[in-house]
């Protein structure tokens, strides 16, 4: 914990102009943070960098470990998973010399066509919490600052930065602020506001939530930032409670961008759909200074804002002597940190492997070691690292599908593109002042000289045991996916090679759900979302029964019509940059729940090389059950035991069927028995009331615990 005293005596010794050099960003000498503080250092106090994240790090210029997407590791179900990856990401911040890691985002899975679900956890906010909870602790554990973002409503990436979230205070309460409130109570020491609106105000200029929730009623005591040019005003978020201006600084190239952009000088320069201006900067700076000197800011807002950043900065040994050994020239392994080692690659590859679901398997998987095996799929030669945008990862070793079954196939292996490949797509193509050769593709070789032919695919198909088709979205940051359709010919391409194998494995990389036209006509599904650079590892580990396949979806999988957010504008992505959340609470699975609607897998889905068989469960406390769990199989395997709550049939307000209150992923020998106990989670039971708050109807709660939301095994049940 940070030292009041030693921060009250630092802040003693600094002069405003001093002050507000700290709560602005300024230029990076190094070049290779994404936010840097330039410290004073004649008051003891460093300078302070902080980095992209959640995938890896992405300092400028750098390589690091490219672990799975945060939605494949949400889907492991296990925060002591996501407690080791994160542990391993403040390791690799240390060793590249960065302070703070902007990361986990947890904001919940409302539009599944959101080009950034592939960086969040969950359409649950009990599951958002409990797996960014331990992605913050493992961060922290590195005495590196976690960041948890975008607070808050930010769940779309069309017109993000100025739409805005027309939400009532139930639904906010009860869906999309808990997973912050988990990230505040597990000590997270920093808060990003989103772009967008929430209730018509910029989230930057937000005292409610900013200023009355989140450090009011939560108490949190670390600084707030911004997202990067996400700084609407000077006066409104200093007054709601902002303490931190990110970048702080114009971006290089920006102004000149737009100003050659403008058309015959009769109209303004505008910045495309979902990009910031990259011009606005430096409203902490003189504009502060002088809003202090004419009343708007009280003086002592400034003092708060430094002390925030400077309590952080203490509480992760960074004042005075305290300090990176990366820039501190010290020889300490601990202190270094940890850069690419073989334990972080086996971090990133046991999440790859552990947050695959299987969605589907008429027993043609696990594969024989034997097997002739055709490797099928228009981008099997270049690993999944991630979607577009500021998680972009760069690894120093990596490994595509094709080359990590090769690897481990005894039988033949052949392989055919079939169709064109899908190209990647990134934030950084759409900003008008990054020249073409200055971000990386990322797509493995010159493919210039390619010809994919779907007659050698079918060829391919027909003289191998089993064919194995590897698919894929194309999503980033700042736009949304068009449709839920896989982009290409890809869809034609799993039909062909199905028709000509009855054995065919289709191996899905998504950022989120996708439709699957094709699904009854194959023999498996694997769902391996962005798994990261151990992507051919991973994957060939699963295939081949290696590892089993684990993982849980964190997301519903349905028709594109069937989900709450579509066929309404209004709902998204909104009417006259206003978009209304009129389904409420009902996300996710609480909407197909609600609505009687079988989904094509549902939230909690996934399938596992072994069979387990649940006994009859018990209540062993107000908030707690039991259920004795066996594996009936001949093998290993893992399993994902969950726990839902339904309410009373007399609760007062409108409430969903079931909620999820808790889980626990665990591993069981063939014919081992165990005894799950799992904690209940307060939300699960609650009820937000506008007039009386958090409120518990009286009454029956029956606990469901089985695999899925779809698939209960044994219930309980609680009085409360």
């Amino acid at each position: 914990m940070a030292d009041d005293d030693h921060i009250g005596a630092v802040l003693a010794r600094l002069s405003r102009e001093q002050k507000l050099a700290l709560v602005r960003g300024a230029t990076d000498p190094e070049g290779t943070a994404t936010g840097y503080i330039s410290g004073v250092e004649a008051a003891g106090i460093p300078p302070f960098r902080l980095v992209d994240g959640p995938l890896g790090i992405r300092a400028e210029g750098q390589c690091a470990t490219a672990f799975p997407a945060s939605i494949a590791t949400a889907a492991t179900f296990d925060p002591d998973l996501a407690r080791r990856q994160g542990a391993a990401m403040g390791r690799e911040a240390v060793a590249l010399g960065q302070d703070a890691l902007l990361a986990p985002g947890v904001n919940i899975i409302r539009v599944p066509h959101c080009g950034r679900n592939f960086e969040y956890l969950s359409e649950d906010p009990v599951h958002a919490g409990v797996v960014g909870a331990g992605l913050i602790d493992g961060i922290q554990s590195a005495d590196v600052v976690a960041t948890v973002k975008h607070f808050v409503a930010n769940n779309q990436e069309t017109h993000r930065t100025t739409v805005s979230a027309e939400v009532d205070e139930r639904t906010l309460r009860e869906l999309y602020l808990p997973p912050f409130r988990a990230a505040v109570d597990a000590g997270v020491g920093s808060v990003m506001t989103a772009y967008n609106r929430v209730n018509g105000t910029h989230m930057s200029d937000h005292e409610r939530l900013v200023g009355d929730v989140l450090k009011g009623e939560w108490g949190f005591d670390g600084y707030v930032v911004s997202d990067w040019y996400g700084l609407e005003s000077t006066v409104g978020a200093a007054n709601a409670g902002m303490d931190l201006e990110m970048p702080g600084v114009a971006a290089p190239g920006a102004a000149e961008a737009a100003d050659s952009d403008t058309a015959d000088g009769d109209e303004g320069f505008e910045w495309p759909d979902g990009i910031p201006d990259a011009t606005r900067a430096g409203l902490f700076g003189d504009p502060l200074a002088d809003a202090i000197d004419g009343g708007e800011v009280p003086a002592g807002r400034l003092d708060d804002m430094v002390r925030r950043i400077l309590g952080q900065m203490d509480r992760f040994e960074r004042l005075d002597s305290n300090r990176t050994a990366a820039e501190a020239g010290e020889s300490s392994d601990a202190l270094a940190g940890e850069l690419d080692s073989q334990r972080h690659r086996d971090i990133a590859a046991d999440a790859a492997a552990r947050g695959t679901v299987l969605l589907d398997n008429d027993g043609v998987l696990p594969l024989d070691d034997g097997a002739d095996v055709a490797v099928i799929g228009p981008n099997i030669d270049e690993p999944k690292l991630g979607g577009g945008g500021s998680s972009e990862t760069t690894p120093v070793h990596s490994v595509t599908p094709l080359d990590g079954i090769d690897s481990r196939a005894e039988g033949a292996v052949s392989s055919a593109f079939g169709v064109p490949r899908i190209d990647s797509v990134s934030l950084f193509d759409l900003l008008p002042f990054v020249g073409e050769d200055d971000e990386a593709d990322g797509a493995a070789g010159d493919t210039a000289d390619r010809e994919p032919s779907l007659d050698d695919a079918v060829t391919a198909a027909e003289n191998a045991d089993v064919a194995v088709v590897f698919v894929r979205d194309a999503t980033t940051e700042a736009r949304d996916r068009e449709s839920l359709a896989l982009p290409g010919q890809q869809d034609e391409l799993v039909s062909a090679v199905a028709a000509a194998n009855e054995n065919t494995v289709v191996v899905i990389r998504s950022g989120g759900p996708v439709e699957l036209p094709w699904r009854e006509d194959v023999a498996a599904v694997l769902e391996q979302w962005y798994p990261g650079q151990a992507d051919g590892d991973a994957v060939a580990a699963v295939l081949y029964g290696d590892r089993d396949p684990s993982g849980r979806l964190p997301v519903t999988f349905a028709p594109e019509s069937e989900y709450p957010t579509a066929g309404s504008d209004r709902r998204y992505p909104g009417v006259d940059d206003e978009v209304h959340y009129d389904e409420g609470v009902f996300v996710g699975y609480r909407h197909f729940d609600d609505a009687d609607v079988d989904p094509t897998y549902p939230f909690g889905h996934g399938h596992s090389y072994a069979t387990f068989e649940y006994g009859e469960a018990e209540t062993t406390g107000e908030q707690a059950v039991a259920v004795p769990v066996e594996n009936v199989a001949d093998r290993p395997g893992r399993e994902v035991v969950q726990a839902y709550v339904r309410p009373p049939s007399a609760a007062v307000a409108d409430r969903p069927e079931r909620e999820l209150a808790g889980f626990e992923a665990v591993q069981l020998d063939a014919g081992e028995r165990q005894t799950v106990e799992l904690t209940l989670d307060d939300l699960a039971f609650s009820r937000y009331d506008t007039d009386s708050g958090w409120t518990v109807d009286t009454g029956t709660y029956t606990v469901e615990i089985g695999r899925s939301s779809r698939d209960i095994r044994t219930t309980a049940t609680v009085d409360r």
